[in-house]
């Protein structure tokens, strides 16, 4: 992906842009630029192959949303396209369109560090970690009464957003590496959670990754990477897990940096609540079973979860059954020991077909295999051909009170919870 010179490049003409079209704009971070350019005044709107509940929510905002995904859709008299880095392995003949019309175009991105140029901006980046983490300083900068913008990659639960306009110039964003996305931020602090072998669909392999994170760091003033100083100062949180204490001590050492108050600090990360997907509560059924989802999609970030929900619910309390999505046939076969042992702390393993999403389908990995290496593994582990199928078998498990039922993965894992089970 090529990244923007922004010190080469007139921004004033693509944010004085009055009328905007977002393609692909129910995903979860180019929706967020979508909403921000709508409260400043703009006239926009966007399409996407299918609806869902960001689409909802903007369409209720007053942004017209096309379901469908076609050059013609776009509207000629717009000043500027805004686009997903989806689009190019989706639709190629859609970007060529896009790139060779004479209307002005950004892929999110490049949007993303075009918005963040002249504010003071702290980017978290990371394999794992960034979502929970970058929500965590937002809070503690708006309970601290900073009025921070913030562009988080789920929703705040705080917020109901995965977006916050304020008023100083203090800006939060998630940085994603996929193919090296984040280096269009010129962060003024830039916190790197961990770095694992991920995107190898992109990246040819760890070092070609390190390569990525080094250069964002050259890029950025100043950049926090051991936090572990700060574990000891974190109080009880209200979500579980050592990863998600990992994080409050990396939200923490942000904070120090900005003189926040410790007391502020400390409180903020009490009363966190989480953010959306990321080991959700979903609530009960009335037969009694508790039901999470989460959207982890790469094994250490699976067995991190595993770990979370043990804490909560210790073996032979509890039985934990855990229905994942793996997510692309790259990662899943680049890291298919790794995914074979991750679910060591669940009793039960159920798997969905694999979410190829951007990627054709690969016949050497599937989640039959995988869910074979696992019975072998641990002796126990279903694969399904569908979600119908998945959805009769959780239904005929006849859950009760005993158990904890998890929907995991980046895909669509969590609509068998939304079919099979009511909440009460």
């Amino acid at each position: 992906m090529q990244n923007l010179d922004l010190s080469k490049i007139n921004t004033s003409k693509i944010l004085s842009a009055r009328k905007v079209f977002f393609v692909g704009i129910g995903g979860i971070g180019i929706s967020a630029i979508a909403r921000m350019m709508f409260l400043e005044g703009k006239e926009v709107s966007g399409s996407d192959m299918s609806e869902n509940e960001l689409t909802h929510e903007l369409s209720e905002l007053g942004i017209k949303i096309t379901i469908g995904q076609d050059f013609e859709l776009i509207p000629r008299d717009v000043d500027l396209i805004v686009y997903t880095i989806a689009i190019p392995h989706y639709d190629p003949k859609l970007f060529n369109q896009i790139i060779n019309s004479s209307i002005l175009h950004k892929s999110y991105p490049e949007m993303l560090g075009i918005v963040t140029k002249n504010k003071y901006t702290i980017a978290v980046a990371g394999t794992h970690g960034k979502t929970t983490t970058t929500a965590m300083i937002a809070k503690i900068l708006v309970d601290a009464g900073r009025n921070p913008s913030v562009v988080v990659g789920s929703l705040l639960k705080d917020f109901k957003s995965n977006l916050i306009v304020g008023k100083s110039d203090l800006f939060v964003v998630e940085a994603c590496e996929y193919e090296r996305s984040f280096l269009n931020l010129k962060p003024k602090i830039l916190v790197i959670t961990n770095i694992e072998p991920d995107h190898l669909d992109y990246y040819k392999d760890l070092d070609d990754i390190k390569t990525a994170f080094k250069q964002l760091a050259a890029q950025s003033e100043k950049v926090i990477t051991d936090y572990t100083q700060y574990l000891e100062k974190i109080p009880k949180l209200s979500v579980p897990g050592v990863h998600n204490r990992m994080d409050a001590a990396a939200a923490y050492a942000v904070a120090e940096l900005l003189n926040i108050p410790e007391k502020i600090i400390k409180k903020s990360l009490a009363e966190f609540s989480g953010t959306w997907r990321r080991l959700e509560k979903k609530g009960e059924t009335k037969e009694g079973v508790i039901i999470y989802d989460d959207y982890a999609h790469h094994p250490t970030e699976v067995r991190a979860s595993l770990l979370g929900l043990r804490e909560l619910y210790p073996k032979g309390e509890k039985i934990i059954t855990v229905l994942f999505q793996p997510h692309l046939y790259s990662r899943t076969k680049a890291l298919f020991d790794e995914f074979v042992t991750c679910f060591d702390d669940a009793d039960n393993v159920l798997l969905l077909p694999i979410y190829f999403a951007r990627e054709n389908p690969d016949p050497e990995v599937s989640s039959g295999k995988l869910a074979e290496a696992i019975r072998l593994h641990r002796g126990e582990a279903v694969a399904f051909i569908s979600f119908t199928e998945a959805e009769e078998w959780v239904r005929k498990m006849k859950l009760g009170p005993k158990d904890v039922f998890v929907t995991m993965g980046a895909g669509e894992a969590y609509k068998v919870t939304e079919k099979v089970f009511k909440l009460t």
